[in-house]
């Protein structure tokens, strides 16, 4: 087989890669869905042509906006994760002692199908007794959550059904969501190619947050490979806790050093 899945990242940017097979595709009530084996990257989630996550390097972003709050919080054991179907950010959350409930609310209950089937190993903590699974709108149910210690925003792009999930409404909602110790982070985009994105993310945040930074990671399949994370803090944040965890990317350096920004960013957030 010779046969290339292109991604339109932007309007000028595509990222091509070969493809082994095509495991799975179908139309979803929401979008498009496929699971495709590519000789790059393993096996690869892509939604309405966006790739999502890929077997190869889902343990970066996972890793990053999962530990990067929980250890800014003092003690986290309620946590919420807004979009992330496939499971990979409950992973990471319930590696965390001290949770007591992790809440996954996706809205099409195909992508979690497709990820246990697909990608087991990042799925797997959807199966523990401590995940709970909403399949709704993270708009509505973040509008009548309450007391979760940390909120994570693991959404798609923003169009389609994710674009109400960059707006400032909805950064308040999650702002009254939270417990008096509350940390949100969502998931940015790319300085480099979606700079305008970031600007609308941390000028939202920062409307409802006294407290907002963003940190960066490196994700070889999204958009030029350097993505960006924004956090809203309640409170000024206090030194990281120390917690044993079992990573390939995040380390107690990568936790300080990822928000010591590019000069190009810090003008760009500025």
């Amino acid at each position: 087989m010779n046969t290339w899945f292109s991604e339109l990242q932007t309007h000028n940017v595509s990222l091509g890669l070969k493809i082994e097979d095509v495991l799975w595709r179908e139309k979803t009530p929401y979008q498009e869905l496929a699971v495709l084996q590519t000789e790059a990257y393993g096996r690869m989630l892509v939604l309405d042509g966006a790739i999502q996550t890929t077997s190869l390097d889902e343990f970066v972003y996972h890793e990053m906006i999962a530990h990067v709050p929980l250890l800014l919080h003092p003690n986290p054991r309620k946590v919420a994760v807004i979009g992330g179907g496939d499971g990979g950010a409950i992973r990471e959350i319930l590696q965390h002692t001290g949770i007591e409930e992790a809440h996954l609310i996706e809205i099409d209950e195909r992508v979690v199908d497709a990820s246990k089937r697909f990608f087991p190993d990042i799925a797997k903590g959807l199966q523990d007794d401590r995940t709970h699974v909403h399949f709704t709108d993270g708009i509505a149910w973040v509008k009548q959550a309450r007391n979760f210690d940390v909120i994570l925003v693991d959404s798609t792009d923003p169009v389609g059904p994710a674009e109400g999930l960059f707006v400032p409404e909805f950064y308040q909602s999650i702002y009254d969501a939270l417990s008096e110790d509350g940390i949100m982070v969502a998931q940015s985009e790319s300085p480099f190619l979606e700079p305008d994105i970031i600007q609308r993310v941390i000028n939202g945040v920062s409307q409802a947050f006294p407290v907002t930074r963003l940190y960066l990671a490196s994700v070889p399949t999204y958009p030029s490979g350097l993505w960006s994370f924004t956090l809203g803090a309640k409170k000024a944040l206090q030194l990281p806790r120390q917690v044993p965890l079992k990573t390939r990317y995040w380390t107690p350096e990568i936790q300080k050093s990822c928000f010591h920004l590019p000069v190009f960013v810090e003008e760009l957030i500025r």
